[in-house]
């Protein structure tokens, strides 16, 4: 199935896009990459590495005209931009995909765009790997490997052989394909990804108010601070699109995650205590073995 992709162009070769370009030069190295970026400087890095063959970051038209798979890596506002373009311009044959970290928009968005019987078709999808620290600097080949990579739709309906080829392509670059629903998608990262990613901010904001000129209370901070605030190195660029395409979903959970607050703070005097902290053990376990 592989070979109906042998173009690729990823628009966007950030952390996201820079180590798909890094994976598919180590897993399918017969694939010509190209890369589009709105920074040229970006695009000269990413070419320098050897990640792509080429690149392009003016038009988009030609960066796309003989692309096979056309893979984009961008925010999410940005991608909701250019889905009406990349459904005119993109070639017939090719399969366009994109990586957003929120799904309805863009799913809704395209089932609109890309119609056409003989033509483009899209596939949404969002790799659940990433990084603290953004940028092709922090790209890495191996991004993928042992993580979900979700895929929006029904994996009994799907016959395209060109969704079946990028599948294949996933699954060589050591990703673990799992479809659902958009969203179902956009609930479960809410609570497993955007949320804690929310309360990393919280609690490091909260912290950082309250520094004193010794740099307390955090020049007493072990080893387990910097672990439990190491989604706070994230920039807000990062995560705005993010928050405000899933924001009913996260006010929802941050609802019910503040009144567990509550409940724990109502319980310091007592021990009861005791059996959130096993299901807190329990689910780290859990996540141990994923």
């Amino acid at each position: 199935m592989a070979h109906l992709i042998q173009r690729v162009t990823i628009l966007g070769t950030g952390l996201i896009g820079g180590s798909f370009a890094r994976a598919l030069r180590k897993y399918t190295p017969d694939i010509q990459i190209s890369g589009w970026d709105r920074s040229a400087e970006v695009i000269l890095e990413a070419r320098k590495s050897g990640a792509i063959d080429e690149g392009h970051f003016e038009s988009l038209e030609p960066a796309i005209r003989r692309a096979d798979l056309i893979y984009v890596a961008l925010p999410i506002g940005n991608t909701l931009d250019l889905l009406p373009e990349l459904a005119q311009h993109a070639p017939p044959h090719a399969l366009v995909t994109d990586a957003g970290s929120t799904k309805q928009r863009i799913w809704h968005a395209a089932s609109e765009l890309f119609v056409e019987e003989v033509g483009p078709i899209f596939l949404a999808g969002h790799p659940m790997a990433g990084r603290e620290l953004s940028g092709f600097a922090n790209a890495d080949a191996d991004l993928f490997q042992h993580a979900t990579y979700a895929l929006i739709g029904n994996a009994d309906d799907t016959h395209d052989p060109r969704i079946n080829a990028f599948v294949k392509i996933l699954k060589r670059m050591g990703a673990r394909p799992l479809w659902l629903g958009a969203q179902q998608h956009d609930y479960a990262v809410g609570l497993a990804s955007h949320l804690p990613q929310l309360a990393a901010i919280a609690l490091g904001s909260f912290l950082y108010d309250r520094l004193d000129e010794k740099g307390l209370p955090i020049t007493l901070a072990g080893p387990g601070l910097r672990d439990t605030l190491r989604l706070a190195g994230s920039p807000y660029s990062t995560w705005r699109d993010i928050v405000l395409t899933n924001r009913e979903v996260l006010s929802a959970a941050l609802d019910l995650f503040a009144r567990r607050l509550d409940d724990l703070r109502e319980r310091l005097g007592s021990r009861e205590l005791e059996a959130d902290f096993d299901a807190a053990n329990e689910l780290y376990k859990l996540l141990r073995t994923l």
